[in-house]
């Protein structure tokens, strides 16, 4: 066993953020992985375990198509601007807690790079927009650089299928997730948590990009435009006094913000996630239901 925990360890941390991708979910990443392990640990041939070269795409077909079962039986997840209301039952995405990639350290830049923008709340949800099987060809293929031979082997079809999977998907998401445009996030950073905790709606408000939108799933109302968030935030979250801290969730940048309560002290509200274009922020989801021990985060401040 301890021969086996060495041999599959090293690949434990990009299978948990494959199996986000695939899922939206960062607990139905820790069921998949899981399962994955267990699967590998039972059914590991002796050719296999001598050929380190060949674990990896193995781990990825047990993963992948496990997770592809797990999309049959509980569908995809939405956020609340791509959400059809009324249309259905919803699970919403979540967020990925910044401790989970820990493994990309060990990439190359550009490795790293793309390693990042492939957990980006966007792109993740576009991802949830494709058919289960346009879903894993995209990223084994575009994300994961799998042959498209080796994409075919792990998903028990043809070559052809898979080219014209990927085809499809490309049309309806694009390719890779390509790098945002992101400008001084320290300085983003600092001013965001200033004009915040000032209760500054101005200020916040000239840190968005005209087209800003701003969710706070699991509430599926959502808003659009500067003007829109403005009338939001002065009827609702700036009546009430603030505290942020900075997170790391999706390989963007995020604050787990606190809401002060009679007793005196600033309890969990939720998780902000940013999505920055050059100097303005285009988007802010605001997880009101986020797991803050996951993320590394007290529940409460003084």
């Amino acid at each position: 066993m301890a021969d086996f925990s060495q041999l599959v360890g090293s690949y434990q941390g990009e299978l948990h953020a494959h199996c986000y991708r695939m899922l939206g979910s960062a607990h139905d990443a820790d069921d998949a992985v899981q399962e994955t392990l267990v699967r590998a640990w039972q059914h590991l041939e002796r050719g296999r375990y001598e050929d380190r070269g060949a674990i990896r795409p193995w781990l990825y077909k047990i993963a992948t198509n496990r997770c592809l079962t797990m999309i049959e039986r509980r569908g995809r997840r939405e956020l609340p601007t791509s959400f059809e209301a009324g249309s259905r039952e919803v699970a919403w995405l979540e967020p990925y807690p910044g401790n989970q990639l820990a493994w990309t350290a060990e990439l190359s830049p550009e490795d790293r790079v793309v390693a990042l923008e492939s957990v980006e709340l966007a792109f993740v949800a576009s991802l949830q927009h494709l058919s289960a099987l346009q879903r894993a060809v995209l990223l084994l293929r575009e994300v994961l650089a799998f042959s498209a031979k080796e994409v075919a082997e792990q998903l028990d079809t043809s070559v052809a299928s898979v080219n014209s999977a990927l085809q499809r998907a490309r049309k309806m998401v694009g390719g890779r997730p390509s790098q945002q445009a992101v400008g001084d996030t320290s300085r983003i950073a600092r001013s965001y948590v200033a004009a915040w905790e000032a209760g500054d709606v101005d200020a916040i408000v000239a840190m968005l990009a005209e087209d800003a939108k701003y969710s706070m799933p699991p509430l599926p109302a959502w808003y659009q435009g500067r003007e829109a968030i403005r009338g939001f935030l002065l009827d609702g979250p700036l009546l009430e006094r603030w505290r942020f801290l900075p997170a790391e969730a999706n390989g963007q940048l995020a604050f787990a913000t606190y809401r002060l309560d009679p007793s005196g002290s600033y309890v969990a509200s939720g998780l902000d996630v940013l999505a920055i274009r050059g100097r303005l922020i285009v988007e802010v989801v605001s997880f009101l239901e986020a797991d803050f021990t996951e993320f590394g985060l007290p529940a409460t401040l003084r």
